[in-house]
């Protein structure tokens, strides 16, 4: 892998005031939990930072964002002459195809599904048979007719490629992209459906820098380092509206830059020629042509319409408004106050509360979870997938010592040890699963009550944070799960345990 790096210049040296950058970071931190930002401009790097413990070789859930990766295989594939946009899909998969072709399901073509625009109502997700189910699903309208969000069309992107080139997904893009982008291939990785195959929709693992590589190539209008990557035509397609999304998105966010046209697997925004790629919970990578800019941040509360609007708002009204198109006036003030601020950036730090008089008594005990599910990964970590999470806790023990405690515990007849940091830090556990590429915890606890343990594994990888209680109430506990995405429950199961 060739890597070049990016130059760091001061914000006022491509027409950024510093303090824009400020007040930009400031109104994204009222509203969201941020994990990390870049800016480039004029292809220098000229604000970042991360929220620790997040950083910047920490990879990152993308769900859709994945998309435009699962685009651009395609855009190279096409450049290089190994696909046609007009192809149809029957023509690719003919063992896939349901005894009835109808006459709508004939027409789906590439270029279809990268603008999402299958003619389906519904979206298959889940099944080790998923391509066969997506083939039989109804084709209400006309492919090309009717925008309807559909992953698993995204992820047929992906199926495509390993038709047309032999090579998965994930194979494709090392070749073909990351090695000449400059992102390091080891350092990606992929949620799996359950035939084994990377998830094109939703599935893929990067870092912040990683998807302000990837837009800088459409900026660039498909050229890296003076090489063609993706066709100017591809790229022109790509980053312009395709199709009109201003109808009820009865599968996907709505939001007023939602609402503005969709081109291959990347939204359209308010600003005057700006396009983004875009996934759930505030992956972003958003290009700026007229301004010669790009911004790509991470952040775990776009939720909902609102929160996932709110971001880029926070944008367009603070640094948008204060560009310029020549060098501004060097402010050394303002730029190491920035630089200060970006370096020492972090999430709130956990509770501070690490005694109890039950300590004693409960450290080395034993409990066999008779009722319920007891998880330390999130219910929903695995969703695109619908793969389960690590595995059910048959039985558990915490053994306390000085601001600090192990937890262990026994999944599928498998005895494992969580370190969990009582200090109000967090200690960072490496919790291998075949079923989830999420692997890297941060457990933090305290107690709420004198009988109330609250354990936090926060899933750095993912935008998922995952928090148990355990109410010890002589040789009963009750626990309480819950999963969160910047602390909106969106699942909560319950379990009973005895101690043995």
């Amino acid at each position: 892998m060739l890597r070049k790096e990016y130059e760091r210049v001061s914000p006022e040296s491509v027409g950024i005031p510093s303090v824009a950058i400020w007040e930009m970071i400031e109104e994204l931190e009222k509203i969201t939990e941020m994990h990390g930002i870049m800016v480039l401009r004029h292809g220098k790097v000229c604000a970042e930072g991360w929220w620790s413990p997040y950083g910047p070789g920490v990879r990152h859930g993308l769900q859709s964002l994945t998309k435009t990766y699962a685009a651009t295989a395609i855009g190279i594939a096409y450049t290089e002459g190994q696909l046609r946009l007009d192809e149809k899909l029957v023509d690719l998969f003919p063992a896939y195809l349901p005894v009835n072709v109808s006459e709508n399901l004939k027409k789906l073509t590439i270029y279809d599904t990268l603008i999402m625009s299958t003619g389906m109502e519904t979206c298959t997700l889940g099944s080790a048979d998923w391509i066969r189910e997506f083939f039989a699903t109804t084709v209400a309208h006309e492919p090309g007719t009717a925008y309807y969000y559909n992953t698993a069309g995204s992820g047929m992107l992906g199926e495509i490629i390993k038709v047309k080139t032999g090579l998965s997904l994930d194979e494709y893009l090392c070749e073909k992209l990351f090695c000449k982008l400059g992102i390091d291939e080891n350092n990606i990785d992929w949620l799996r459906s359950k035939d084994g195959h990377e998830i094109g929709g939703g599935g893929m693992l990067a870092t912040t820098e990683d998807n302000l590589r990837l837009m800088e190539l459409y900026l660039n209008g498909g050229v890296w380092e003076g090489e063609r990557l993706l066709a100017e035509d591809f790229v022109q397609m790509a980053t312009t509206k395709q199709i009109d999304t201003d109808i009820a998105c009865t599968n996907g966010p709505l939001a007023t830059d939602h609402l503005l046209g969709y081109g291959f697997q990347m939204w359209m925004c308010q600003p005057e020629g700006a396009y983004r790629s875009d996934g759930a919970f505030g992956q972003y990578g958003i290009v700026f042509p007229k301004q010669d800019m790009i911004i790509s941040f991470n952040e775990s509360g776009a939720q909902d319409d609102n929160g996932t609007q709110r971001p880029l708002d926070a944008i367009y009204n603070t640094i948008l408004k204060h560009l310029s198109d020549e060098p501004l006036p060097e402010d050394p003030g303002a730029w190491k106050r920035l630089r200060h601020r970006m370096s020492h950036l972090a999430i709130e730090r956990p509770t501070f509360q690490p005694h109890s008089p039950l300590v004693k008594r409960l450290s080395g005990k034993w409990f066999k979870v008779t009722a319920g599910s007891v998880f330390l990964q999130p219910s929903k970590i695995c969703f695109i997938s619908s793969k389960d999470q690590q595995g059910d806790i048959s039985a558990f023990k915490f053994d306390f010592g000085v601001n600090a405690c192990t937890m262990t515990y026994i999944v599928n007849g498998e005895t494992k040890t969580l370190d969990i940091a009582m200090d109000g830090t967090r200690r960072l556990n490496e919790v291998f699963s075949l079923e989830t590429a999420f692997h890297k915890c941060y457990a933090s606890a305290f107690w709420a009550a004198p009988n109330k343990l609250r354990l936090v594994c926060r899933w750095i990888e993912s935008a998922y944070e995952h928090r148990l209680t355990f109410v010890f109430d002589g040789p009963e506990t009750e626990i309480g799960c819950d999963d969160l995405v910047l602390f909106a429950p969106n699942n909560q199961t319950s379990a009973h345990a005895v101690r043995v």
